[in-house]
């Protein structure tokens, strides 16, 4: 039986990538049920298996349920072992040999078809690590190059990819985002996962702030807690950010999409996590009200200053 729609300023959702111990549509009733507004799905073995032959007609049983459900869905390519099953995250879109660097680039081609066919807000990706002794000018380069093939895939499905600054990527920080995006002459299609907890973990600006100058290119959030320097994602309260003013930012800008719980190590604890994950978020959002516009903020004719060129 459909959920009831729920009415709030903002749309939170919870990451697969943390509900492992679950089978996915155990996992997306509870998320239901607890009154989660989506799921961020990581693409991976055990949930969606982005290698199935028999990934078309799952993807289709799942739009299905998701539909039940009341569920709205981003969709994320953060699995760690899915291609290579002794390389964390590889390979990558920087990697030397062209063959995996277009192995990457093909599961992302696969998430932007996945993403369609379930009506995603986005398909989420981030650039990875670049080989030992490897050149920046070098690395920016095949990002480029490895990027634009998806950008073609993702414009022809009328999806947007939102770069994920990762630490310790190549695009680890929001300047990286914009030299990125420059560095592809800012396709329309390219657009932003901006991660709460990476920016107190690293951003020189609050999260709040960074929300604000995200929010042109903002297409997915994740959120978590977290500390200053150190990239370990927390659950609420064992952290240093304070979420209030990081949702009104939100709300602010008109952000539409999911605002997604990661804890992506913190499975054994799913479902009370879920539980309180939810809780937190929604007395952390109480009185925060949408402004009264239908349309999110223009693209800013300004960026951040570069690091460089690629």
């Amino acid at each position: 039986m459909p959920h009831p729609p729920r009415e709030r300023s903002l749309r939170f959702g919870y990451g697969t990538n943390g509900l492992t111990d679950l089978r996915l549509y155990d996992a997306l009733a509870l998320l239901a049920d607890l009154g989660y507004d989506g799921v961020g799905l990581t693409l991976d073995h055990m949930h969606l298996d982005p290698m199935s032959p028999e990934l078309p007609a799952l993807t289709t049983k799942l739009a299905t349920r998701l539909d039940r459900l009341g569920l709205t869905v981003t969709v994320e390519t953060g699995a760690r072992y899915v291609l290579d099953p002794r390389r964390k995250h590889g390979p990558t879109l920087l990697d030397a040999d062209p063959a995996d660097r277009s192995a990457r680039a093909g599961l992302l081609r696969t998430a932007v078809r996945v993403g369609a066919d379930l009506g995603a807000h986005a398909v989420h990706c981030f650039s990875g690590t670049a080989p030992a002794r490897t050149p920046a000018q070098v690395a920016w380069q095949r990002l480029v190059d490895s990027m634009a093939p998806v950008l073609e895939a993702a414009a022809s499905a009328g999806i947007p990819l939102a770069v994920e600054p990762e630490p310790g990527h190549l695009v680890a920080t929001l300047a990286d985002f914009h030299q990125l995006r420059r560095a592809l002459d800012d396709p329309r299609q390219l657009g932003l996962t901006l991660d709460i907890g990476h920016c107190q973990c690293l951003e020189p600006a609050s999260p709040a702030e960074c929300v604000r100058e995200a929010a042109p290119w903002l297409c997915h959030v994740q959120i978590e807690d977290m500390r200053r320097g150190v990239h370990e994602h927390l659950p609420f309260g064992e952290g240093e950010i304070d979420f209030p003013p990081v949702l009104a930012a939100l709300a602010e800008t008109g952000y539409q999409g999911l605002t997604v719980v990661e804890l992506p190590r913190h499975s054994h604890a799913g479902p009370e996590l879920a539980r309180s994950s939810m809780e937190f978020l929604s007395k952390a959002a109480t009185g925060i009200q949408r402004p009264d516009r239908s349309e999110r903020p223009p693209r800013a004719t300004t960026t951040a200053p570069a690091k460089g060129t690629p």
